[in-house]
């Protein structure tokens, strides 16, 4: 199967559209389950509702639940809600059991009971146990459904018990070993089992050391885990090493894909990542928290205005260049905070130190500030003719310059040592803060010189 970019989604559509219309069940089945499942989801969302139901009827529960685990979790409730409810739960049953979790922890809890007490009993009972688990944790994210061998078993055991198996796996790439108390102990790719004598034991070929994760580990470092070590899976364990679930590498690219979303909304000082289907008092309400903050901190950063009046009356060209530093100031604390978030998020400040970060911080915020303080004197002689007007202008620059920075990269890493999430330290937070700062030094430099501005 090749991919299909938009273009020619329509065009594939465009052919099978009047099978699905003039009632072509067997034309529009093999035209349409010839696609790749994330293609069949890329038709599929993008058709209206009456198409949707005809779909339905054309298509078994398993080959539904297919494209459905390729569209975003947060977008499908409208799917199975139009659905009839038996429907819709044979479709919960047919997907991988982290999938439906992901699903049901979108929907009303009144619409998760009903499905769940339609569905069949064995996946209801596998989907409750994952429910149970607190969300962005490896247990809300991991599957059960995976293959382990004991370790007493012979190779060739082991091979029967994995063709019997295999079927209901999400991976058999890693196989994974428990003992008789049904603890982890080890774990064999399927290439050493492949590549085995068959009387050889498990116990024997195993790797015994085996990286795990807690169940109640965040999902940011279970995706770090996944990055570093290149796992295609990471079996997930209780606090007695018990195999709990594993947690495979496209539910990994989820997990990356929803923490960016969730930094980007926090850097733009929303509390969420507006949807496209949000109306704008939707929008308002995620955007508006944030905002009043900044209001209230912008309102001290004119009264802190206001304070220096007198300076300003004497010598009023000062007004002309505070745009200009509050905004270096905010444009460089930003900065310094991107690199810091990112760090944080990656674990790059954790192998470098927190105080060689800061070190090398406080030397851009320096060489940065002499650089544009040298030549926004220079600037300034020129226009104003006036070298202490310039000088003060440039060592304000220098000066801002090199606190914006420090400010954001220590700001997240003070969030982050109280273990709240360093992205709160958005952008427009950071900006309004350094405001604050370069005003404070700007026009403190400039009362304390006043004699020399005049």
């Amino acid at each position: 199967m090749e991919h299909l970019d938009d273009q020619e989604r329509q065009e594939v559509w465009a052919n099978i559209k009047d099978a699905l219309f003039n009632d072509h069940i067997d034309q529009f089945r093999a035209e349409f389950l010839e696609l790749h499942p994330y293609d069949q989801a890329r038709i599929f969302e993008g058709r209206d509702v009456d198409v949707r139901m005809q779909i339905y009827t054309y298509l078994s529960p398993e080959e539904v639940a297919d494209f459905m685990e390729h569209i975003d979790y947060d977008e499908v409730e409208p799917f199975f809600t139009e659905m009839d409810p038996r429907f819709a739960a044979q479709v919960f049953a047919e997907m991988s059991a982290d999938d439906a979790v992901d699903i049901f922890n979108e929907l009303d809890k009144a619409k998760v009971a009903s499905f769940l007490t339609i569905m069949d009993g064995e996946a209801a009972e596998e989907i409750k146990d994952l429910l149970h688990y607190e969300e962005k944790t490896a247990g809300s994210i991991m599957t059960t459904e995976f293959v382990v061998v004991k370790a007493g078993m012979t190779i060739k055991e082991a091979m029967v018990h994995l063709r019997t198996e295999a079927p209901d796996a999400e991976t058999i790439y890693y196989t994974y070993v428990i003992n008789e108390d049904k603890r982890l102990v080890g774990v064999i790719s399927l290439r050493d089992l492949i590549i085995s004598e068959e009387e050889w034991m498990i116990s024997d070929v195993m790797n015994e050391r085996v990286v795990s994760v807690s169940v109640g580990e965040d999902q940011e470092e279970v995706a770090r885990m996944v990055r570093d070590y290149d796992f295609l899976a990471l079996p997930v364990v209780d606090f007695q090493d018990h195999l709990l679930g594993i947690i495979t590498v496209d539910d990994i690219m989820d997990v990356m894909e929803e923490e960016a979303s969730d930094d980007y909304s926090k850097l733009a000082a929303i509390s969420d990542v507006d949807s496209p289907d949000d109306n704008a008092f939707a929008s308002a309400k995620k955007r508006l928290p944030w905002l009043i903050i900044l209001l209230f901190l912008g309102s001290l950063t004119a009264s802190l205005i206001g304070r220096f009046e007198e300076t300003l009356d004497k010598v009023a060209i000062l007004a002309v260049f505070i745009p200009l530093i509050a905004g270096m100031g905010g444009n460089t604390g930003t900065q310094a905070l991107a690199v810091a978030v990112r760090g944080i998020a990656t674990g790059e400040i954790e192998k470098q130190g927190k105080w060689k970060m800061m070190g090398r911080e406080a030397g851009t915020g320096l060489i940065t500030g002499l650089s544009c303080g040298i030549l926004i004197t220079i600037i300034v002689y020129i226009w104003q003719g006036n070298l202490f007007l310039g000088l003060l202008v440039g060592l304000s620059i220098l000066l801002t310059l090199i606190v914006a920075t420090l400010a954001g990269s220590l700001v997240p890493l003070l969030m982050h040592r109280l273990n709240i999430d360093p992205a709160v330290a958005s952008g427009p937070f950071i900006t309004t803060v350094n405001d604050l700062i370069s005003i404070l030094i700007y026009f403190g430099m400039a009362t304390v010189f006043m004699n020399l501005l005049i």
